[in-house]
């Protein structure tokens, strides 16, 4: 027997035993469809979120009041010895790495204006703020570069608080009140959208002084400190803790580097996705499994056939390398039956539920498919060793 004859004589095996074939096959194919949709949702929502993360830029330090060494971590006002000002922005200007520096703090407050009042969430922020964060202005502009410790009394729309008080109307110069405090009014901000749970097209900007005296707050809620792409991290987060202990006496602050908080959740968000793919590896391996019972149940079923083909002078080698062909080519077929069922669900997925992220890794794909024909091989090598090791006498006599 030739190595042509080996392979028609294995897959005509295959062809003769449809139902086996299928069952073999059925196994494979549900473990890596099950691998390659669930690896696409996860790796979706691994990049949904990072997007979320880092659609603002990643070059961005985040100072909040109060020091917790033990956790690493902030908890705002509670405890701090000293609260964030607005002249701590302003000194954290003079840093040598500094790109934008912006004063934050937000707040509920009831806003009037054409005869229509709501209440919204109400940002207090500096002129820097739009920069800092790839914010675009729709229609007039942002708020002005004046002295953040008196501001002028300017507020900028989000693209839903213009269209419900002001309709389609031009509300630039129109005079809009914000709790006690009348604004005008100098532009309105392009549509955004909800950015992790947070609606910007449903809000109002204000200078973050004319905030605080709003809100009646003695200080910030954070400062954002925005540096060159290409500037090192630990410099810059030394600098600004320098200049803030200088002002404060002591650490009673937090800095927080952005780019630190996105490695920390993609590696989180990476073992998740991991976690699921291992999920639908259960699944092959189940596949594997039934694949190899139903190998065994093959070789016992044709013994008398192993019989005459070694009485026919067929090696033991040639005999053990038919059960393996056979074994590969199942899990070959289950593999890319899998493969078809799994995209074409995730596609179908993606059509059907909008806003459902997801996106196929082919690296685990490549990864699912390797192990399935190393698991057909796997499977195959006990029955292959067991069908050649077969007596050609006692083989026959079964018949």
């Amino acid at each position: 027997m030739n190595t042509l004859d080996t392979f028609q004589f294995a897959f005509r095996a295959l062809s003769a035993h449809r139902l086996r074939t299928l069952l073999s096959v059925s196994g494979i194919a549900i473990g890596i469809a099950a691998v390659i949709l669930l690896t696409a949702i996860g790796d979706g929502i691994q990049r949904f979120v990072l997007a979320e993360f880092t659609q603002f830029g990643t070059n961005i330090l985040t100072i909040t009041p109060g020091k917790i060494s033990t956790h690493g971590g902030s908890v705002g006002a509670i405890g701090s010895a000293r609260l964030l000002t607005i002249e701590d922005a302003i000194a954290l200007k003079q840093s040598r790495y500094a790109q934008y520096v912006n004063a934050s703090v937000i707040g509920n407050a009831e806003i009037r204006a054409q005869g229509r009042s709501r209440r919204i969430t109400a940002y207090g922020q500096g002129a820097d703020f739009a920069k800092a964060f790839n914010m675009q202005v729709e229609a007039g502009q942002f708020l002005p570069d004046d002295d953040p410790r008196n501001p002028r009394a300017f507020a900028v729309l989000g693209a839903k608080v213009h269209t419900e008080l002001f309709g389609d109307h031009n509300p630039l110069g129109a005079l809009l009140q914000v709790g006690g405090t009348r604004f005008r009014v100098i532009g309105v901000m392009s549509p955004k959208g909800n950015v992790l749970g947070f609606d910007l097209d449903d809000t109002v900007f204000i200078p973050t002084t004319r905030a605080l005296e709003i809100f009646n707050r003695q200080g910030v809620m954070e400062i954002q400190f925005s540096y060159l792409p290409d500037a090192p991290v630990q410099a810059i987060t030394e600098d600004v803790r320098h200049i803030l202990m200088t002002r404060h006496g002591r650490e009673d602050f937090t800095v927080k580097p952005q780019q630190q908080m996105i490695d920390t959740l993609s590696t989180i968000l990476a073992v998740l996705k991991f976690a699921v793919a291992a999920l639908g590896g259960i699944s092959l391996i189940v596949g594997a499994v039934g694949m190899a019972t139903l190998m065994h149940i093959a070789v016992s079923e044709r013994i008398a056939e192993i019989g005459l083909l070694t009485a026919l002078g067929t090696t033991h080698s040639r005999i053990r390398i038919i059960f393996l062909l056979e074994a590969i080519a199942l899990s070959t077929l289950g593999g890319l039956s899998g493969l078809i069922i799994g995209v074409s669900t995730a596609w179908l997925l993606q059509l059907a539920i909008t806003g459902l992220p997801v996106n196929i890794p082919w690296n685990f794909v490549l990864i699912a498919l390797c192990l399935s024909m190393l698991i057909g091989l796997t499977a195959g090598i006990a029955p292959a060793i067991q069908a050649a090791r077969l007596n050609p006498v006692d083989a026959l006599r079964t018949d």
